[in-house]
């Protein structure tokens, strides 16, 4: 499927326009970053994690996204009733297996997260999904050891076996979807440098889920806005630093003539 600049930015528009609500379960290194970047874009995050109140909070959101980066017996409880009460509702639920591969325990956590209640995308690094199906793929931390080409041919298996689809993070953005592969060619290799960018692009992929019925486009869709407010926000930078805090502002200024002239995306088989 082609995705075009008017395509995402009909999205954005959406987004802004309908402020949809994103309940995040995600880790303490991120929460704010994310956060901010949700309400710059124009969606309304929700970063609740009691397992007391999943099912209401749930019950207001219009997607669900789940990151494993700070693990507990009670957050995992949470997260497996927040996507019990996600199926349920039918809202779009994005799964980031952070540092997946690292320990077993996460890599366990990720593989039965998505044999329970299998989402609609899959968001990491190639690590990630590599250890998603191999039993030999390791991350360096939270970090992928390999490109993102050379997990495509995992991510196509991930799709066939769970029926999400599988995006993974890279110089190279690869979302494997039903109707094939979508390329993204958006960033800048300082963003590999301010921690919790995959998660925030985690994070955006609920928000254009909330709105694009299609989870590979919505996903395809959300690295390209990623990557383009990557690009702006680092032409104005002078380190990570001052890059974090541009790429909020980017997300926030972000327009249909920036989408039309950066975008660098392409769809095959």
């Amino acid at each position: 499927m082609n995705i075009t600049a008017n395509d995402i930015w009909s999205a954005v528009r959406a987004i802004r326009e309908k402020a949809p609500v994103v309940h995040n379960i995600t880790n303490y290194v991120v929460m704010n970053s994310t956060a901010n970047a949700l309400l710059a874009l124009g969606a309304s995050p929700v970063m609740a994690h009691a397992e007391e109140e999943m099912e209401e909070m749930v019950g207001i959101a219009s997607a669900l996204v789940i990151n494993i980066g700070t693990l507990s017996p009670a957050w995992i409880r949470a997260m497996f009733k927040a996507a019990e009460a996600a199926l349920k509702r039918k809202i779009p639920i994005v799964l980031d297996p952070v540092g997946a591969g690292a320990t077993t325990y996460r890599t366990r956590t990720a593989r039965e997260l998505i044999r329970a209640v299998p989402p609609e995308i899959i968001r990491g690094n190639a690590s990630e999904i590599m250890a998603l199906l191999e039993a030999n793929a390791k991350t360096k931390g939270v970090d992928s050891t390999a490109s993102s080409d050379a997990a495509v041919a995992i991510g196509r298996k991930l799709h066939a076996e769970s029926g999400a689809a599988v995006c993974i993070s890279g110089e190279t953005d690869y979302t494997i979807g039903r109707t094939g592969v979508i390329r993204g060619r958006n960033g800048h290799i300082m963003m590999n440098r301010v921690t919790g960018l995959g998660c925030t692009a985690s994070a955006l992929c609920g928000a254009f889920a909330a709105v694009v019925s299609d989870p590979a486009v919505a996903a395809a869709e959300a690295m390209a806005v990623m990557g383009i407010a990557g690009e702006i926000a680092f032409a104005k930078s002078t380190g990570p630093g001052s890059l974090q805090l541009h790429f909020i502002d980017a997300l926030y200024r972000l327009s249909a003539d920036d989408i039309g002239r950066m975008l660098k995306i392409e769809a095959g088989p």
